[in-house]
Order: C-alpha cells, then sequence, then structure tokens
C-alpha cells in the first residue's frame, strides 16, 4: 500500500497515557480499528480525527505517502 504510518501510532499513544484499556474503556477508538493501527493498516477519518486530537497533531504527522 502507497500510504502508511509515519509513527508508531500505539507507542505514542501510550506515551501520552492512552494505554489500549483506556482507550477502550472511554471508547475513544473501538477494538477494531486498535487492532488495524497494530497491524499497519489504515483506519477511517474519524479514527484519524480521533488520534489527532488525542496526540494534538495533524494527519500529516502520522501518515505518508510513499511511491512503490
Amino acid at each position: 500500500m502507497a500510504i502508511r504510518y509515519k509513527i508508531d501510532i500505539m507507542a505514542r499513544l501510550k506515551e501520552r497515557g492512552y494505554s489500549s484499556t483506556r482507550i477502550r474503556e472511554e471508547k475513544l477508538i473501538g477494538q477494531s480499528y486498535l487492532q488495524q493501527i497494530r497491524h499497519g493498516e489504515l483506519v477511517s477519518w474519524k479514527t484519524l480525527d480521533t488520534i489527532c486530537a488525542l496526540l494534538d497533531c495533524q494527519p500529516g504527522d502520522l501518515i505518508e505517502y510513499v511511491r512503490e
């Protein structure tokens, strides 16, 4: 796939105090989307929006286009 994550999103969320358990308990991101992120699969715009809000960043800080 030509679009990929630039950073380890789960690690960055954890640095900010958002463990998988907390994310699930507070219903910030669904379990299926967490699995997609762990496997490097792209998620919905709404989920990217939530991640950007939690990490206080822009979508371009999270994803990049890589020519294959």
